[in-house]
């Protein structure tokens, strides 16, 4: 069972025609504020969060409490004018709890009406959560050939099939900077991994690593499935054959 949280600006695009044309910097400004702070708050209750379209943010929720969630939004009432919505949901996969998240906000089953919290909270036990964090091997081989914005495109076309791919598994999948990404998987994704890796390889000739890590919280299983592909990187530089997969 998996818990998920959608964070998500109220009102947004009508709001920000109040600042004018001159307000692009003001709202990268503003966005990054805020998943500075809600990556800060979450973190110490031992969740991560992942940012979606910038105005939007997921958070891997395992553990957390309805109360957890309100003392969230208090604190960020309290430092931003702009008001966020919670929807929450749990289910077996990742995929169908972010679904279920979406079925209790637009059906307005409210858990909290002072704070804008709507959704399903799961107080059972039977937590877990995997991630497996991928990167490129060897991206910089293609950095002697390719100018920094090819790069981009390269791996954002790879993010898209990857988003894609694991969808159909069930699992939810974010780019977290450079050339490194993160899967939330179900069972299936987890399965599938390997098979992912060989369809890129193929299709682009880009070779990835994964690293797996299963545990109670999301804080917990990234750290695990980093560790995993740390050891991989090892591995890689002793000079032995490397494994594409690898699960502490």
């Amino acid at each position: 069972m998996i818990q998920v949280s959608i964070l998500k600006i109220n009102d947004y695009g009508p709001w920000t025609l109040t600042l004018g044309s001159d307000r692009e910097h003001e709202l990268q400004i503003l966005q990054a504020s805020l998943y500075e702070n809600l990556q800060r708050q979450f973190s110490e209750k031992n969740c991560l969060v992942f940012l979606n379209r910038s105005d939007e943010f997921f958070v891997i929720s395992n553990n957390l409490s309805l109360e957890d969630h309100i003392e969230v939004q208090k604190n960020l009432e309290k430092k931003f004018e702009i008001r966020l919505s919670i929807s929450i949901g749990f289910a077996d996969s990742p995929f169908e709890a972010n679904k279920k998240a979406y079925e209790g906000k637009k059906n307005k089953i409210s858990l909290n009406v002072d704070h804008n919290i709507f959704g399903f909270v799961d107080n059972s036990s039977q937590k877990e959560v995997t991630i497996m964090h991928f990167d490129v091997d060897n991206l910089s081989s293609k950095r002697k050939t390719f100018s920094p914005f090819e790069i981009s495109s390269i791996i954002f076309s790879l993010y898209s099939k990857m988003i894609k791919f694991f969808i159909e598994k069930n699992s939810l999948s974010f780019f977290m900077g450079g050339d490194n990404f993160m899967v939330v998987a179900s069972i299936n994704g987890k399965k599938n991994a390997k098979e992912f890796i060989d369809l890129i390889k193929k299709d682009d000739g880009i070779l990835l690593n994964c690293g797996i890590g299963t545990g109670k919280t999301s804080r917990e299983a990234a750290s695990l499935a980093t560790k995993s592909l740390d050891t991989i990187r090892e591995i890689r530089d002793s000079g032995k054959e490397k494994p594409e997969v690898f699960e502490i």
